[in-house]
């Protein structure tokens, strides 16, 4: 091989290696969120912009999701290698013999809330009775609200439960197609506020159905079979997160980055909410992802 020959070659070879950086090097996984970008899903976001996930050598592709049961659903059949769900839709679907799992809680508790216009007046879940409540079928949040009523001593059958595309959450509850949604106070408040209307919003959590929140979750044969893998993907997705919370602004510009459709002022007012209902650090989730790694973290 003569010099030129052997200078091509080189340059051939750090062209191919700078290519493949670029395009993302590791181990490819793919997460599908809870819900669509935002602050309550931002650490993950975070976390690729920051680089921890091609460090930990995880080439990460990140999907919005379309409501926690429904990517429960997708982690339980193989779609997508890790989930991030509220812990109610993926225990109840474990409860129902799927092999899916919660490997590290990362929101304490959630946003999740019956969200009303104040002027209707409704104030509790008794206020209900005779109401429409519009909800997305499959959600924990729909899944909750029977136990919500049962725990409130009200007859479902006096509730009007009206499905419909989240999409069109805010556009009823504002043209008075219905007089409450369920969802979340970290999401659909806060697009209702920043249209100039008053919300009231009855935490879940304040009605009797505390539950934990948001949780990175996985199917068990993969989480044995590849536990290394998965044992380095929460602890890059923590970093992520504590990093998100100390610093909002730069995680809604991550989230901005990697989804430029989702509006930063948003995100950070999301974050308002969000950072009340984070574990206080990354300490408590990477034990309980420990415990669910066979301590391995």
């Amino acid at each position: 091989m003569n010099r030129r020959t052997l200078i091509t070659t080189v340059a051939v070879l750090a062209l191919s290696a700078t290519t493949a950086f670029a395009q993302g090097a590791g181990k490819p996984m793919k997460i599908t969120l809870n819900f669509l970008a935002a602050a309550p899903n931002a650490g993950f976001m975070m976390a690729k912009q920051m680089g921890l996930y091609e460090k930990a050598g995880i080439n990460l592709t990140i999907e919005e999701g379309k409501g926690s049961g429904t990517t429960a659903q997708m982690v339980a059949t193989g779609q997508a290698d890790v989930g991030f769900a509220d812990a109610p839709a993926a225990m109840q679907l474990r409860s129902k013999g799927a092999p899916v799992k919660i490997i590290a809680p990362v929101l304490q508790t959630n946003g999740f809330a019956i969200i009303s216009l104040s002027e209707s007046g409704i104030a509790s879940p008794k206020d209900l009775v005779g109401k429409k409540i519009a909800v997305q079928p499959g959600t924990a949040q729909t899944i909750l609200l029977e136990a919500i009523l049962a725990s409130n001593q009200i007859d479902k059958s006096k509730v009007d439960v009206i499905a419909i595309d989240p999409a069109a959450f805010v556009g009823a509850l504002l043209e008075k197609k219905v007089d409450a949604i369920l969802g979340g106070a970290d999401f659909h408040s806060i697009q209702i506020r920043e249209r100039g209307f008053k919300v009231t919003d009855i935490f879940y959590r304040d009605v009797g159905v505390p539950t934990v929140g948001l949780s990175i979750i996985a199917r068990d044969d993969r989480i044995k079979a590849e536990a290394d893998l998965f044992k380095k993907f929460v602890e890059a997705s923590l970093q992520g997160w504590d990093a998100a919370r100390k610093n909002p602004d730069a995680a809604a510009d991550a989230v901005v980055a990697q989804f430029p459709a989702v509006k930063k002022a948003q995100v950070l007012a999301q974050f308002d909410v969000v950072n009340k209902l984070l574990r206080s650090g990354s300490d408590d989730a990477r034990q309980g992802a420990g415990e669910e790694l066979g301590g391995q973290l």
